[in-house]
């Protein structure tokens, strides 16, 4: 039948645009597969938060309380990856699931192959579309830093997939779901699963985070010192973006680790991506050449960024950076 199970992720307690969007996606694979979904979500989230989720087509929501979770662990844990994903392999392994969507954050990446192999599922990751046909789901996903989309099919009757976040529009449909409160009993868990735990998590800053921003502005070596930064910061400050960086100034130490993004920061898809200064090599490609529009502005004309830009500036970043900023606040006055 491909049952589908969708597992909706909660950040302090309130659902992202992620959790919509697999929920949405998950939605339209159902129907074309002429099955339903349902949903699980692990949270402390209040009833009004977990109705949401039928707003994006969710017929049944399967609610375990995060805490009560977490009372069959170590004393004082905020979670446990891996117990989380014990519960939710363990729920549809006793009802009989044979597709999992997960939203490809921080969190899914962690949690998707734990959950594949405890539900002896094949795991297809980071996807960036589908068709189904004959009854079978076939998923593209970008391969080679990028450089190519591969499509992938599977013969194990069973998959966990991972959706590439801010790619696939939540779409509403104004559904009003059941809620069922399940148990950490229900979905026997018990101490053995708590392999890993976190007792803390602290918040470096209030800025927004490039993997789940709608708009990302970024900064290159071409910005010379760590200084010049607030320039980046500023027209980000006018657009309500988030700051990026690449590799090479993370590693110089200009900005922090979790701005990075590329293969080996962060993958994103924001609406709008603005690079300044950046000249664009291959692994930055890989992180942000599926966003929407991408704004490039770099004084080298044969700068990489330019061919996946939307839109190219050739000029000083000193310049222009500036020049944009105040010209977006008086369109906002």
């Amino acid at each position: 039948m491909n049952k589908i199970l969708i597992l909706a992720e909660a950040k302090e307690n309130t659902f992202k645009s992620n959790a919509f969007e697999a929920v949405s996606a998950g939605k339209h694979i159902a129907e074309a597969l002429g099955t339903g979904i349902d949903v699980i979500t692990i949270t402390d989230a209040p009833a009004e938060q977990l109705t949401t989720l039928g707003k994006y087509g969710a017929s049944k929501v399967y609610h375990l309380s995060l805490s009560e979770l977490n009372s069959k662990g170590p004393a004082g844990i905020k979670y446990s990856h891996s117990a989380i994903a014990a519960a939710a392999a363990n729920f549809a392994n006793a009802n009989g699931y044979e597709i999992i969507i997960i939203s490809g954050t921080s969190f899914g990446k962690e949690i998707a192959p734990m959950i594949s192999v405890k539900t002896d599922s094949a795991i297809i990751t980071d996807c960036t579309g589908y068709t189904v046909n004959g009854g079978k789901i076939s998923l593209k996903r970008p391969s080679y830093a990028g450089k190519c989309n591969t499509i992938v099919n599977y013969s194990s009757g069973k998959a966990v997939i991972t959706l590439r976040p801010n790619v696939f529009k939540a779409e509403v449909s104004e559904t009003t779901p059941e809620v069922e409160k399940i148990t950490p009993d229900k979905v026997n868990i018990s101490a053995a699963d708590f392999k890993s735990c976190v007792t803390d998590v602290v918040v470096s800053s209030g800025k927004l985070d490039v993997a789940e921003a709608d708009i990302i502005v970024s900064g290159g070596r071409g910005l010379r010192n760590p200084e010049s930064f607030k320039l980046v910061e500023d027209l980000a400050a006018v657009l309500g973006a988030a700051t990026g960086a690449s590799r090479a100034v993370v590693d110089a130490g200009w900005r922090p680790h979790g701005e990075q993004v590329g293969q080996t920061g962060k993958t994103v898809s924001p609406s709008l991506y603005v690079a300044c200064g950046i000249s664009g090599a291959i692994q930055h490609l890989a992180g942000m050449s599926s966003s929407k529009f991408i704004v490039a502005i770099n004084k080298d004309k044969d700068a990489p960024i330019f061919q996946v830009a939307d839109y190219g500036i050739v000029g000083d970043v000193f310049e222009i950076l500036p020049a944009m900023t105040e010209e977006i606040k008086k369109l906002k006055v």
